[in-house]
């Protein structure tokens, strides 16, 4: 490796000798002066006069060496930059994430983990469930969350399986019922969470061979609670992002129970980093059938 050759010619530089140069280096005098000649048959130059006193710098040596030193350095900075990301002592994770899981999940799972690696950083992106296959495919992101299966040709892993609820005013005829009827559905007014989750409450009606009113399609989750709160219509979220809500409004689980399964993917596991690697390890999360 050429970085050994220029380390070798800097030491016999800096000790005007092969044999201190050898010593420093842990190496045999004739194996660093061997180093040396081959950078000089390389490059067709001559970078020592050897002699009896030492050795000594030539003109395109002198000229050289400056250039060698930063290459050296560089390297050895680059060397203890790779072995601190070995160590986890810094490095940055990025995640693609949909708002329930930034939300509820992620900053307990990143307390935890800072508090065993408190140096690395974190990058969150936040977009749909496209969005996010399409971030980990290009490597704009090591890993993501996602509803599972994926449309893309993805590892993934299984995490949760989310209940999807009915969200219905404080004064709605249902606020009472054990569980919402599926003929309701399309009794009502609906507030369509199309970014995200369309596909799922799509699913549910037609499985159900539903027709609903929707009157308002929107793509924030928090959105679609208020004009729920207002008596707008009802609407149907997944139960992670109801928790800890500010709205007054009531949540029934379906008379046939509905989910979503969400899950953590990435494009090869073993090509992530270490700190990557290590935080999914973190994941507290089984698949709950």
């Amino acid at each position: 490796m050429n970085i050994r050759k220029y380390m070798a010619f800097i030491k016999t530089v800096e000790y005007a000798s092969f044999t201190k140069a050898a010593e420093a280096m842990n190496y045999t005098q004739s194996g660093v002066s061997r180093m040396i000649r081959d950078l000089e048959i390389e490059w067709g130059i001559s970078l020592l006069e050897r002699g009896r006193s030492g050795v000594e710098l030539t003109s395109d040596g002198l000229k050289l060496l400056p250039m060698l030193q930063r290459i050296c350095n560089d390297h050895e900075m680059l060397m203890s930059l790779v072995d601190s990301l070995h160590d986890m002592y810094s490095g940055l994770i990025r995640i693609g994430t949909f708002s329930s899981v930034a939300t509820h999940w992620l900053p307990n799972m990143i307390k935890i983990f800072q508090q065993d690696y408190p140096k690395i950083e974190f990058e969150l992106l936040l977009g749909d469930y496209t969005e996010i296959e399409n971030w980990i495919h290009e490597g704009r992101v090591d890993f993501g969350f996602l509803r599972l299966p994926a449309n893309i040709k993805l590892e993934t892993v299984p995490l949760e399986n989310d209940r999807l609820l009915v969200i219905l005013p404080e004064n709605h005829p249902f606020a009472n019922c054990d569980k919402f009827p599926i003929k309701e559905l399309e009794n009502n007014v609906f507030l369509l969470l199309e970014k995200g989750a369309k596909a799922e409450i799509s699913a549910i009606f037609e499985q159900n061979h539903i027709t609903p009113q929707v009157n308002f399609t929107t793509w924030d989750d928090y959105a679609i609670m208020s004009m729920v709160e207002s008596g707008l219509g009802i609407s149907i979220l997944p139960e992670l992002i109801l928790q800890r809500i500010p709205y007054h409004i009531i949540s029934k689980e379906l008379e046939i129970p509905a989910y979503r399964s969400i899950g953590v993917a990435m494009r090869n596991q073993s090509s992530l980093s270490l700190a990557a690697r290590r935080f999914l390890e973190y994941l507290p999360f089984r698949k709950r059938v």
